[in-house]
């Protein structure tokens, strides 16, 4: 064996005192006590999770690299705890076919400090069946989006939602209805969610509700009657930092994103729902921003927010308060995306990606958007507080120790 941990892990949905053993970045043996291993790092009472996978995230390559790209993105995801992302395809130019696929790979996989997959965009012309040995899963825009990449007819979504269930890829879906979303001026955040009403998003499950049985997975949903209306159909979904914790009171356009932030009482029952576990998924959508076009006129300003360094260090700290539990918190953030995906990660078990997050609960900070590791040092997040991990691994490597960077760009495409 390559490395035994031993410490404070969560495993089997409760937190074990144990030793895991670690080959070729798989974990092989789990136990009280193992013997050998050429290296043995010893944690004590300071807690092992799985690593976080974030099943939602826009890093802006190519395209829009003075945004973000893989390098900067990915070592934003490391330093938050995520060792696995799932990037989505509305990029310049959109990912709609193997070719471009192939390229943003090529472009990308020497840049990245985690594993990743991507998504590729269903379209009226998508090959499915050859995007899907190229694309963790397929994304469906029903609000419109970078690119010209909208789907929003239902004789056009039939055809394609039935084609890529039989790949047996997961269809991640931008659930607004986009003829039922108003184009108004704005002048604030409180316009843009009369803009982008919740029937716009209940309106698009409701329509997707013809394909029960499929792998369909409502992204970014922002009311606790989406979260139930997608279990009824058997659909998997992600819940945002920021619509969790943010109402469109906020002034801003920083607070401008698609779906927009909804009102204190939609707000309030949507994180009742999160607490009681009705919701699968984080997904931090992170999509940055240059600082200059979220400072511009409110209407002009370009929607997203970014998350991927925060979403998980808060939520970490909320399960240590107890306003969620622990085995929610791994429950949404590592085994139900892996097991979604089908990624092998996720979990601390035999054969699994040996990927951790090692955290200190008593190293509580106060966010500080000047010292994140993205392209856009601003966030909404800045006081926050928040526990970031002390150490994380990726397949046996040590990427981050001491709560700094140690490691290279070694993520590899979970799709090969």
């Amino acid at each position: 064996m390559d490395l035994v941990i031993e410490g404070n892990m969560f495993i089997g949905g409760e937190l074990k005192q144990t030793s895991i053993g670690i080959e070729d970045g798989k974990i092989v043996t789990i136990g009280k006590i193992i013997r050998g291993g050429e290296e043995r790092v010893e944690f004590k009472d300071k807690l092992i999770l799985p690593g976080f996978i974030d099943p939602h995230v826009h890093f802006r390559d190519p395209g829009l690299t003075k945004k973000e790209d893989f390098r900067s993105g990915t070592a934003s995801a490391l330093f938050g705890g995520v060792t696995c992302v799932l990037d989505m395809p509305n990029t310049i130019p959109p990912v709609t076919d193997v070719r471009t696929i192939r390229e943003k790979n090529a472009t990308i996989r020497s840049k990245a400090y985690v594993d990743y997959g991507l998504f590729s965009a269903l379209t009226k012309n998508s090959d499915v069946t050859a995007l899907a040995k190229e694309s963790v899963g397929f994304k469906l825009f029903m609000g419109s989006t970078t690119g010209d990449i909208l789907m929003n007819d239902d004789v056009l979504i039939n055809n394609i939602i039935r084609k890529a269930a039989v790949t047996g890829k997961v269809i991640s879906v931008h659930a607004e209805d986009n003829n039922l979303i108003a184009r108004t001026a704005e002048r604030n955040n409180h316009d843009h969610l009369k803009n982008r009403p919740i029937d716009a998003e209940l309106n698009a499950i409701r329509r997707l509700g013809a394909y029960k049985g499929a792998k369909v997975n409502i992204c970014h949903i922002t009311s606790a009657g989406s979260a139930t209306l997608a279990e009824q159909y058997g659909f998997t979904t992600e819940v945002t930092a920021h619509h969790l914790l943010f109402n469109d009171s906020k002034e801003g356009a920083q607070y401008k994103v698609n779906p927009p932030l909804r009102d204190e009482n939609t707000r309030e029952m949507l994180f009742s729902t999160f607490r009681n576990g009705k919701i699968p998924m984080f997904g931090s959508d992170h999509a940055p921003h240059t600082e200059s076009e979220k400072t511009a006129d409110y209407e002009a300003a370009p929607s997203g927010i970014s998350g991927i360094e925060t979403t998980m260090p808060i939520m970490v700290n909320l399960a240590k308060k107890g306003m969620i539990s622990l085995g929610t918190l791994v429950s949404m953030a590592s085994e139900t995306p892996g097991r979604t995906f089908g990624l092998g990660k996720g979990r601390i078990e035999k054969g699994y990606d040996a990927d951790l997050v090692i955290f200190d609960l008593k190293n509580v900070k106060k966010i500080k958007a000047d010292g994140l590791h993205g392209k856009n040092r601003t966030s909404v997040y800045e006081g926050y507080e928040a526990i970031f991990p002390e150490m994380v691994m990726v397949r046996g490597n040590i990427q981050i120790t001491d709560g700094e960077m140690c490691g290279d760009t070694i993520g590899v495409n979970v799709n090969g």
